[in-house]
């Protein structure tokens, strides 16, 4: 049987969360966790993982227009670290514009700001996750 892939979109100041089905063929929105430092976020996540059985976690790696990593991405990269040392296998997948991406989906579909603030990080998670599926699933993503 497949495991699911729980997906986080990781800010310093939100963590969108998406998950997908055990077929690896879609993937639905969780939540968004507020980002209250690497013990409450690591509870966050191990309690999602737990909720839906699985160790893979796919972390959105944002890279710059170039290719080239940034801040944000040592940031995401260091909290894989403590996954991982949590006993969680983590892989990573390019997010590019899925920040972008989400927010004009949020804006066409007429959500109000404040909406919008509280799920876009969610909806880039399902847009992160929905581009590795389509591209053949857990196998495809970087260790």
């Amino acid at each position: 049987m497949e495991q699911r892939i729980l997906c986080l979109d990781v800010g310093t100041k939100r963590i969108g969360a998406a998950v997908s089905d055990l077929l690896g063929i879609t993937a639905q929105g969780l939540e968004t966790i507020p980002n209250k430092g690497d013990e409450n976020n690591l509870k966050a996540v191990s309690a999602l993982a737990e909720q839906y059985g699985t160790d893979r976690i796919l972390c959105g790696l944002p890279r710059n227009m170039d290719g080239s990593e940034g801040f944000q991405a040592q940031f995401v990269r260091e909290f894989a670290s403590k996954l991982r040392d949590a006993g969680f296998q983590v892989r990573f997948w390019d997010e590019r514009l899925t920040t972008t991406i989400a927010l004009r989906t949020l804006i066409e579909a007429d959500v109000s700001r404040k909406k919008r603030k509280e799920s876009v990080d969610k909806l880039a998670a399902v847009q992160i996750l929905s581009t590795l599926l389509d591209a053949g699933g857990w196998d495809r993503a970087k260790d």
